[in-house]
């Protein structure tokens, strides 16, 4: 092989190889920024369950002090719900801290 012909394929690999390496960086740039947006969309949602969850406290608090009059059955048995769950939990916690003194 001559000379010429060693530096032609020295060039190609060379080529072969820079081009594998923009086409790993633009994968790497791109995963990059999916990832980012993920993490994004993941923080948001947990504040749109944090909104959620504050308003829905603030709304059965009001219902139950009388501050808004709520005609809708649906919201009243969901408060109705709420209200026994957190009983339960409060008798469950009871329950944890007997066990643990006995």
């Amino acid at each position: 092989m001559s000379k010429n012909e060693k530096e032609n394929q020295g060039q190609e690999w060379k080529n072969r190889f820079n081009d594998l390496l923009n086409t790993c960086q633009a994968e790497l740039k791109k995963t990059t920024q999916i990832g980012m947006k993920m993490l994004s969309a993941s923080q948001s949602n947990t504040r749109l369950h944090e909104v959620y969850e504050e308003l829905g406290q603030w709304l059965k608090v009001a219902v139950q002090n009388n501050e808004i009059e709520v005609e809708d059955q649906k919201i009243r048995d969901l408060i109705e719900e709420a209200t026994r769950i957190e009983t339960e939990l409060e008798d469950f916690e009871s329950d944890v801290q007997t066990l643990k003194k006995s």
